[in-house]
């Protein structure tokens, strides 16, 4: 059966243009090395999940491919200094103690952070989770529990009260998680742009999957910002010829070594990482 006249017609009639899409509100100006860069070009475009918070001076994100319970980053937005090495970028004292006090800073977002995934499973927590939970009553000052009141007031108790009604009534300390967060410089940056590490020791994450990976986090390969500026002798600025990363594999929390067994780490870190989170 031959087409008929009109449906050929159809068929070689011009194709209406496709509309355009339109650009994307994120072009890929930062690749590979410098995706950095993106972050700090234009933090208010990602979401939260993303940017944890930014200021004139700083960005603060989710690392991509987190090595930890949590791990965060710090980019500093200088234009002197975001495209320097660590090690030259940190002689600047002024610019230094601007870092020092932004990584203080994270460092309790970060224990904050990790408190709150982990710590229902802490024992050094539990007297506060009861509280949170409703579980039992929260302490005084003096450490004993509230008590209920009653409208009838003596002078003297009328003046106890005065004098008392600023005090608050606190949570149980609890673990320190602070003292679980650390941070630091990769003496061999893996990306342009200088980031600093504020992370929890942990090592528990699907992406911490090689030799590398860990000793980059667990030799002096990282260097913690409390100890800039280094000394022009500091044996961390030559981290090749000290061989950080060829290091025997060593758990950080028990001491054991495990040579070069990746494999054998990793597992041993799962039974850790149980243990580590109940403390």
């Amino acid at each position: 059966m031959k087409p008929s006249p009109r449906s050929v017609a159809k068929l070689m009639a011009p194709k209406p243009k496709p509309i355009p899409k339109p650009p994307s509100s994120r072009p890929h100006l930062f690749k590979n090395r410098m995706a950095l860069g993106a972050y700090i070009a234009d933090p208010e475009s990602y979401p939260a999940s993303v940017v944890i918070y930014h200021n004139a001076d700083f960005v603060v994100i989710h690392d991509k491919f987190p090595k930890a319970t949590v791990h965060t980053l710090l980019l500093p937005r200088s234009p002197r200094h975001s495209l320097l090495h660590p090690f030259e970028a940190l002689k600047d004292e002024e610019f230094l103690a601007k870092v020092k006090i932004e990584v203080e800073k994270l460092k309790v977002l970060a224990a904050g952070e990790l408190q709150r995934r982990l710590g229902a499973f802490s024992r050094a927590d539990a007297a506060r989770e009861a509280v949170l939970n409703g579980e039992t009553e929260v302490l005084d000052d003096d450490g004993g529990q509230r008590k209920g009141e009653t409208t009838a007031k003596t002078e003297d108790e009328g003046e106890d009260k005065d004098r008392d009604k600023d005090k608050q009534p606190k949570l149980p300390s609890g673990r320190d998680w602070a003292a679980e967060i650390k941070c630091g410089v990769h003496a061999v940056p893996s990306m342009g742009h200088l980031h600093i590490h504020v992370l929890s020791r942990d090592m528990h994450s699907p992406a911490m999957k090689h030799r590398k990976h860990y000793n980059s986090f667990n030799t002096p390969f990282l260097v913690d910002v409390a100890d800039f500026p280094l000394e022009s002798d500091d044996l961390r600025r030559g981290p090749r010829e000290e061989g950080f990363m060829r290091r025997d594999l060593v758990c950080w929390r028990c001491g054991e070594n495990f040579g070069n067994r990746f494999k054998e780490l990793k597992e041993h870190l799962e039974k850790e990482f149980e243990e580590w989170k109940r403390e």
